[in-house]
């Protein structure tokens, strides 16, 4: 144990924070153990330290007492504050809850009064609206009483008093009450102005049967107030079938007058001299008639030649104006039927177009009723034109006029068909249901009498084109040229078999011939006057041009072979001879024949001359045509140099090589040019 001067000693536990008990009992302890003091002695020194302590913080707290106590008066007043405060805060919360809900209750009565509003403004405009619609003005009972239909105002009036019947039949529907207070008057001025419309109408319509009437100004005029027919169906269907079945009744009979008296009046025009049954392809010049038969046409040729008829199917003809039969009459002209046929049908489409227009605008009609509208005014008519184009059918044996006849038809479809007025469609198919059989037979009754031709019958032979030929050639080119805009292959097909028969007419006119050389002429003559007249009309591809170019050139090849055997038979057969023996390595057969061959060279080279300026002269007389004659002289010459040319040829073989004879051959280019000379200029 240390000496008591050492426990004795004071002890400092430095500055101790009392307001932590755990750390001031840590803190001594760490101390005592540190050194090792005597813990009663350290007991009551800590406890004097401690009295120490407390007295000198009660002298602090008491010299801090006005400090402490002004303190507590400020938190006390603080508190105070606070309290009043909060007083207020609650306050105000409870006046912010009570806006909001004031706020909500505000909104609230604005939607609904919005919603009044809406609703009084949509009563508003359903009741002003009804109130226009149930007043009827005096002004438009005063035009509707008064005023002529014609005016304006009239017209206007009529479409506000149409809207207010149809707004009366709705309210009555409705069982509105007040569509009875105006029920009576509105009543009134429908009869009032359903008769002064239907009284205008009539007027209209009735204008129409007045003489020498151009009906398409009055139908302007109704046009302009279609208006009036529709208030007319709308309001008064009964005065509207009476006025649609007077209109069709009126107009029926006028379109029929008008279209029988012109048809009338144009047939006066037509020529007198028409095709009867004795007027086919087939049948000859020299055919003798019946004492009370009628006389026949200056011409037969004219039946089947087009000339100037086919002008009828140019754009600028067939839509030109029609004929005017008294003008024709006065001028002294004559026309033939299918003139008057496209004069007759134009009129017919130009007035059947315009009318289908008229009923389908005033009329108010569409589709089948539309057409079936157009049938009633125009149906009289049209039947007319059938019973008419049936007659001149059944007794008709003018081909080429039933063709045109077809065309015109066919040209006349594509323009409705532009227009897009279906109309006239059934009656463009009714009339060429007519047409086409009877242009059928037409064509099979030609055929007939070309197959039934006794060439015995025909009077003298003759090497130029026969008139059957020229008869056939002017019609088959006059049928191809017409046929080309509107094909049909059922022509094509009759056409076909009319060529078959005509090539074997001309087969059996040759065979009439002693000769053959004289049965060629005949036949070159004949296809080469058929070609030429096609070629001039038709399409140089048609079949009909192919075929007689292929029989041209086939006899025109056998014609040169026919001349050239007469003068130079003897070379032509020696070449032919020999080509066919040096094919065969054979050619010194022919070797033994030295004086046929000497005689060949010498008799070609005297007389070749002579023989081709024969040659030439006989061709051109024997040929009508001249470029075809002279074709075959430039032919038959061509030919004769190359037969010469093989002879040449054969010739200059080892095997005659060594004949003398060989040089008296002429030369081929002196040869040529010598030909060139006896070739005819064209």
């Amino acid at each position: 144990m240390k000496p008591d001067s050492d426990a004795m000693a004071p002890l400092n536990l430095g500055d101790l924070d009392l307001t932590t008990d755990e750390f001031i009992l840590d803190e001594v302890d760490s101390k005592i153990f540190s050194f090792g003091v005597d813990l009663r002695q350290y007991s009551k020194q800590v406890e004097a330290e401690l009295q120490r302590i407390e007295q000198a913080s009660i002298k602090d707290y008491i010299k801090e007492s006005q400090n402490i106590a002004s303190l507590h008066n400020q938190i006390t007043a603080c508190d105070s504050i606070l309290e009043r405060m909060e007083g207020m805060l609650s306050g105000f919360q409870s006046d912010l809850s009570s806006i909001s809900s004031e706020i909500q209750t505000l909104q609230q009565q604005s939607v609904s009064m919005n919603m009044r509003l809406k609703n009084r403004q949509a009563v508003r405009s359903h009741l002003s609206q009804l109130v226009d619609e149930l007043v009827v003005p005096g002004a438009m009972i005063q035009i509707i009483l008064e005023s002529p239909v014609t005016e304006q105002e009239f017209l206007e009036q009529l479409h506000e008093l149409n809207n207010k019947i149809n707004f009366a039949k709705e309210l009555s529907f409705r069982e509105t009450l007040a569509c009875s207070d105006i029920q009576d008057i509105v009543d009134r001025l429908k009869i009032k102005a359903v008769t002064k419309i239907r009284e205008f109408i009539l007027q209209k319509i009735y204008s129409f049967r007045k003489p020498m009437t151009n009906y398409q100004i009055p139908q302007n005029t109704l046009l302009k107030y279609r208006f009036f027919y529709q208030f007319l169906l709308a309001n008064e269907r009964t005065v509207a079938k009476e006025i649609r079945d007077e209109y069709v009744d009126t107009m029926s009979k006028i379109y029929y007058s008008y279209f029988k008296s012109y048809s009338g009046r144009l047939l006066k025009v037509q020529y007198e001299e028409v095709a009867d049954k004795d007027d086919l392809m087939g049948v000859e010049d020299t055919a003798k008639k019946g004492f009370f038969s009628k006389p026949s046409l200056k011409s037969r040729n004219t039946i089947f030649t087009l000339g100037q008829r086919g002008a009828v199917l140019s754009p600028a003809e067939l839509e030109g104006p029609i004929l005017i039969p008294h003008t024709a009459q006065r001028g002294d002209c004559r026309y033939p039927y299918e003139t008057l046929f496209r004069s007759q049908h134009y009129a017919l489409l130009d007035n059947g177009c315009r009318e289908y227009l008229f009923l389908s605008d005033f009329f108010m009609v569409a589709g089948n009723s539309a057409l079936d509208l157009f049938n009633s005014v125009m149906g009289k008519t049209l039947s007319l034109f059938l019973k008419s184009m049936s007659t001149y059918v059944s007794d008709c044996y003018d081909s080429i006029a039933v063709f045109l006849c077809i065309h015109i038809i066919l040209r006349f479809r594509a323009i409705t068909a532009k227009r897009a007025i279906p109309a006239l469609d059934k009656y463009w198919e009714a009339v060429l249901e007519l047409l086409w059989p009877r242009f059928e037979l037409i064509l099979e009754m030609n055929i007939q009498s070309i197959r039934n031709t006794d060439p015995q019958k025909l009077g003298l032979l003759d090497t130029r084109p026969h008139y059957i030929t020229r008869r056939y050639a002017e019609f088959s080119s006059a049928i191809v040229s017409i046929n080309q805009t509107f094909t049909s292959e059922r022509t094509h097909t009759l056409l076909g078999q009319l060529q078959i028969e005509v090539e074997n007419f001309v087969l059996k006119m040759a065979a009439e011939f002693p000769s053959r050389r004289d049965q060629l002429i005949f036949l070159i003559n004949n296809y080469d006057m058929m070609l030429n007249v096609l070629m001039e009309r038709a399409a140089d591809d048609s079949k009909e041009v192919e075929g007689f170019q292929q029989l041209l050139q086939a006899r025109s090849q056998e014609f040169i072979e026919e001349i050239l055997s007469t003068p130079f038979g003897g070379m032509i057969a020696f070449v032919k001879e020999s080509e066919a023996l040096m094919e065969k390595g054979q050619l010194d057969r022919l070797k033994n024949d030295e004086a046929r061959i000497t005689q060949l060279v010498r008799g070609f080279s005297s007389t070749w001359k002579q023989s081709v300026e024969a040659l030439s002269q006989d061709v051109m007389r024997s040929f009508t045509n001249f470029k075809n004659g002279t074709g075959i002289i430039q032919g038959a010459l061509t030919q004769l140099i190359q037969y010469y040319h093989g002879f040449h040829k054969v010739l200059s073989q080892p095997t005659f090589r060594s004949l003398a004879v060989r040089s008296e051959l002429i030369n081929l280019h002196h040869l040529m040019v010598e030909v060139k000379k006896h070739k005819p200029n064209f």
